[in-house]
């Protein structure tokens, strides 16, 4: 078995074993790929490396001016790699179990106010033909509503939402299911774009012998939905047309919206870990400086001392 083979191995137990999500594979794949050239320009390899050899490679990495989360991500798919060759008995040592890397940086997420998310769901109200504003408004809906992941939703079932149901049971990183509320105006979208959807099917199964698709928001393109890639252009338009820098939005800052109006408004921590799908909760508290500023609020406001 040669390097490459072992990758591959070490990817397919990923899938097998752990449930590894599609996008978390590809991202340790191009990461292996790269420490193992670099490898081999240091006359190299995965099984002959040393601690320090992989601490040279992280050093090299932060020299040529890296991000430091694409370190951080690089790290972890050298670990994993590691430990599953230890266990595999390609090893008999883990040369990566030492080693320290850098720490995650706790940045703030970018957010939107309550005003700018309104406008960018009036935006898709009123933007395009009726199938895209249909459509692009039961994405914006939906998304605001539950604060997933935008790959968790491109690629929800149909069958997930018939019904008209309350609850949407939602499958996350590793194949890890949650249920999610859904409000009542995302409701209302989900049954306008339902309604519109199963009539285009339809229709191009009797004109042209499509086949129905199993998912919410269909494509012609080889994964047969939305792609995160075109979604992401979509919300950069609806930006555009909210009149909101399209530099400031982005899928993701309405899942980071979604989670700061409800610490804002009263949510309890813990809840928000739940919903967001975080398995650790050290994840969720990057939301705390809301808590903050909600509770110099309450002082100001209710503590005697503080009145005039």
């Amino acid at each position: 078995m040669n390097e490459a083979e072992r990758i591959t191995t070490f990817l397919d137990a990923q899938v097998a074993e752990l449930n590894a999500a599609r996008n978390t594979q590809m991202a340790y794949a191009r990461d292996l790929k790269d420490f193992l050239g670099w490898l081999k320009t240091r006359k190299s390899g995965l099984l002959t490396v040393s601690q320090t050899g992989i601490e040279d490679y992280l050093i090299d990495l932060d020299a040529s001016g890296l991000a430091r989360a694409t370190r951080v991500r690089r790290l972890s798919a050298i670990r994993q790699f590691y430990r599953f060759a230890f266990e595999s008995g390609w090893r008999r040592d883990n040369p990566a179990i030492r080693v320290k890397g850098p720490a995650p940086e706790r940045r703030l997420p970018g957010t939107l106010s309550e005003d700018e998310v309104e406008r960018l769901l009036e935006a898709a109200r009123e933007t395009g033909r009726l199938n895209d504003r249909l459509r692009n408004t039961c994405l914006m809906e939906v998304l605001y509503a539950t604060g997933s992941r935008v790959s968790e939703l491109v690629s929800l079932p149909v069958t997930a939402v018939r019904g008209n149901p309350k609850l949407l049971l939602m499958r996350g990183k590793g194949g890890k299911e949650r249920i999610l509320p859904l409000s009542e105006p995302a409701r209302l979208a989900l049954s306008a774009w339902l309604e519109r959807r199963d009539a285009l099917e339809e229709a191009a199964r009797k004109n042209r012998g499509v086949p129905p698709s199993r998912y919410l928001f269909p494509s012609r393109g080889r994964s047969g939905h939305l792609t995160r890639h075109r979604f992401y252009q979509l919300v950069k338009e609806l930006a555009v047309a909210a009149g909101i820098s399209p530099g400031r939005v982005t899928p993701h800052t309405l899942r980071h919206a979604f989670a700061t109006h409800l610490l804002s408004r009263g949510a309890d921590l813990r809840a928000i870990q739940t919903l967001l799908g975080h398995s650790d909760i050290a994840t969720t508290e990057i939301y705390t400086h809301v808590l903050e500023d909600r509770v110099k609020e309450l002082v100001l406001e209710h503590h005697p001392l503080a009145r005039e």
